[in-house]
C-alpha cells in the first residue's frame, strides 16, 4: 500500500526536522543519540521517526505504516557495547507487536526482528536512515 502524499509529506517533515536538530557540527553521534532521526524499513512502507532520547533511554518516537500509529513502548538500552531499541505497538491491528532492533555501527542500519503478534510470526528486518 502506497503512502498518501499528505502522509509522506508529514513523515518527511518529521524526519527532516529531527535530523536537522543533530548536525554533524556537533561531532560524531555515539550511544543513544545515534538513534535520533528518520528510519525506513527496507522491505516495505514502514517508518520510524525518533525525535529524541532521554538519558534513561526513553524514546520519543512515531511509527508510520504508512499511517501514523503510536508506540506503547519505545525504549533504548546499552547492551554488549552497542545500542538496542525496543518498540511495542498496541494499536491499528498490531496489538502486542514488537520491534527488537540494534544499531549496526558498521552499516549505519537498525537491524533485528519484528514480532507480528496477530499473525504470531517473526520477521528479520532492517531500517536505513532517511
Amino acid at each position: 500500500m502506497k503512502a498518501s502524499s499528505a502522509t509522506r509529506r508529514r513523515w518527511l517533515a518529521l524526519a527532516a526536522g529531527t535530523v536537522a536538530g543533530h548536525s554533524l557540527a556537533q561531532g560524531p553521534r555515539t550511544g543513544f543519540e545515534a538513534l535520533v532521526g528518520g528510519w525506513s524499513r527496507t522491505d516495505g512502507n514502514y517508518h520510524i521517526v525518533i525525535e529524541s532520547v532521554g538519558a534513561d533511554g526513553a524514546l520519543q518516537a512515531s511509527y508510520f505504516n504508512p499511517r501514523p500509529l503510536p508506540f506503547a513502548v519505545a525504549q533504548a538500552r546499552r547492551e554488549g557495547g552497542g545500542v538496542r531499541a525496543r518498540f511495542e505497538l498496541r494499536a491499528g491491528g498490531y496489538d502486542g507487536s514488537v520491534y527488537e532492533l540494534r544499531l549496526d555501527a558498521a552499516s549505519g542500519r537498525l537491524v533485528g526482528s519484528f514480532y507480528q503478534a496477530v499473525a504470531k510470526q517473526n520477521f528479520e528486518v532492517q531500517f536505513t536512515r532517511r
